[in-house]
């Protein structure tokens, strides 16, 4: 068996072993296990079964991360991912009225072209096709958009008729305990602790049934049934000219972040071949792109790679046999319902804020110095949460760039994908 791994992997060749990668399959796990808790509480909300996502998030995301192993060979591990998962409930479903079938056949056809575009040169055309500081800005706006729905659900900030927004209050219990998870998180991060979004989460969780707040439910069980969500989706219903913007808003998240994340890993992994390229680069967005078309059947919104993989890869995972083992354990992690049901919603507040801050951090990349550049995206990242619409904010931000661009005599710097895409947002403002 070991020699088989070694030659299937690569290890030797990529200078490790398989006790490295099984301790980076596991760091990898730990730092990303967060989502079996935070994905079924968001997307229940929509009015799905919370058992069945919770088994559909364990499930996608364990397919989803043997497949890239096996096929890719890259150590990266794949779940639904944080934003798209809200923009699926709040937006699709909450605001704009769509049933969770059609937003799920939305997320289906999302994940089609994504496929299209990741197997043929439509990706590079895309890629380029978006100004850099939009791109940037929309990975930002999402990352307020996720900080917003953890302040809100955690009670931090309140519903005011004067002032719109206030202050939570603070004489409660879930309210203290939410700041508090949020506060333990971070130190842990700042610490280097492996797997801080997780512990705090479970402290916070523990300290609610030390104190009443919550019941204890037990630890492990037979995973609940999956079928209320499975293959539901309503792909006919998902083909109506309102959902283009919103198909489009799910290809546009899933694309830059994804490609961001396979590049940054990939560079930390020494994935990157004599040419600067990295290496099976179209064979792992193969796998992510399609990994979102297969995650909808069981109730997922889409399956992406997690930036947390690069803790796996520091701690030494080189090969897929890292997302080979996080796989396995989002496996053995479907027998943890119970504990995941325990888990109140002022628990995970604290992990969406979290990852908030971290989304935020992209905005380092903006360039400052040109108006044109930072005002259309600066726009974007305002009002994807003022509008609570990925798809609004999205956008507006390129309304804004256009009008900039032709404004300032520069109509020649538009792209013909930007053009396009404009096209298609402007459509959705006048006929729709």
């Amino acid at each position: 068996m070991k020699q088989i791994l070694d030659q299937f992997f690569k290890l030797t060749e990529n200078k490790t072993s398989i006790k490295k990668e099984f301790i980076a399959g596991f760091t990898t796990f730990i730092t990303m296990a967060y989502i079996i808790f935070v994905n079924p509480q968001i997307m229940a909300q929509s009015g799905m079964d919370q058992g069945a996502i919770f088994v559909g998030t364990c499930v996608a995301a364990s397919v989803a991360c043997i497949f890239m192993g096996i096929y890719a060979n890259w150590p990266i591990g794949l779940a639904p991912g944080m934003g798209l998962n809200a923009f699926f409930t709040y937006t699709v479903v909450g605001e704009m009225g769509y049933s969770w079938e059609t937003a799920l056949g939305a997320v289906f056809l999302a994940g089609i072209l994504f496929f299209i575009i990741s197997v043929t040169n439509l990706r590079r055309w895309m890629i380029d096709s978006i100004p850099m500081n939009l791109r940037v800005a929309i990975g930002s706006g999402v990352g307020l958009f996720i900080g917003f729905i953890g302040l809100k659900s955690g009670g931090i900030i309140l519903n005011n008729d004067v002032t719109y927004l206030s202050l939570g209050d603070f004489s409660k219990y879930q309210t203290i305990l939410a700041a508090l998870g949020f506060l333990i998180i971070s130190v842990l991060a700042v610490r280097k602790i492996n797997g801080a979004i997780i512990i705090g989460v479970l402290i916070v969780t523990l300290i609610s049934l030390l104190i009443g707040l919550v019941e204890y439910n037990g630890l492990l069980a037979y995973p609940p049934n999956i079928y209320p969500t499975f293959m539901k989706l309503d792909i006919v219903g998902a083909l109506d000219v309102a959902m283009i913007s919103v198909i489009m808003s799910f290809l546009f998240v899933n694309l830059f972040d994804t490609t961001g994340t396979l590049l940054g890993v990939a560079s930390r992994a020494n994935l990157i071949d004599d040419n600067g390229n990295a290496k099976n680069l179209n064979k792992a967005l193969a796998v992510d792109s399609s990994s979102s078309i297969f995650g909808t059947f069981f109730g997922c919104s889409p399956v992406t790679s997690y930036i947390e993989s690069s803790a796996g890869v520091e701690s030494g995972g080189k090969t897929g046999m890292v997302s080979v083992v996080v796989g396995l354990f989002f496996i053995l992690a479907i027998f943890l319902s119970p504990l995941a049901a325990m888990v109140p919603p002022y628990a995970t507040s604290g992990a969406l804020i979290y990852v908030a801050v971290l989304m935020l951090s992209s905005m380092e990349k903006l360039n400052w110095k040109s108006s044109i550049d930072i005002l259309p995206a600066l726009i974007i990242i305002v009002m994807i949460p003022f509008t609570f619409s990925i798809a609004d904010g999205i956008a507006l931000g390129f309304l804004t760039y256009v009008v900039l661009k032709v404004g300032s005599g520069k109509i020649r710097e538009i792209s013909s994908g930007a053009w396009f895409l404009t096209f298609i947002f402007l459509s959705k403002f006048i006929f729709l």
